[in-house]
């Protein structure tokens, strides 16, 4: 349990370092990225004005085992759909302080096969 909550804390203390570089504006919101477990969570956020534009999940869309990389895929092209739909072409990819691999990897290239660009 103590080495959960270290790896947590590190990840965090990475997702700040990586947040002062990276921004999202309403032109280029921030695809932000959280992965549990048992689930993977996705928004986009204008941060200029502290809004959430667009968000999906695999519980959103009832996907019952969302710690794998099909459930990954499917809310990667479900975000980009969301996306279009707002007329937002271009974001900023922010992993969320998780190494670009599996999971987050499959969601980044589900959302770009899908439209979206960063």
């Amino acid at each position: 349990m103590i080495r959960k909550e270290a790896n947590n804390k590190a990840r965090q203390r990475r997702h700040v370092r990586v947040r002062n570089t990276i921004s999202g504006t309403k032109d280029m919101p921030r695809l932000n990225v959280f992965r549990s477990n048992n689930g993977i969570y996705v928004q986009v956020i204008d941060d200029e004005a502290a809004k959430t534009l667009a968000s999906s999940s695999n519980l959103e869309l009832k996907i019952k085992n969302g710690g794998n990389i099909e459930a990954a895929k499917a809310v990667g092209k479900d975000i980009a759909e969301k996306c279009k739909k707002l007329k937002i072409k271009k974001v900023v990819f922010d992993r969320g302080g998780y190494q670009y691999h599996g999971r987050v990897a499959a969601l980044a290239d589900a959302a770009r096969e899908a439209g979206l660009e960063f």
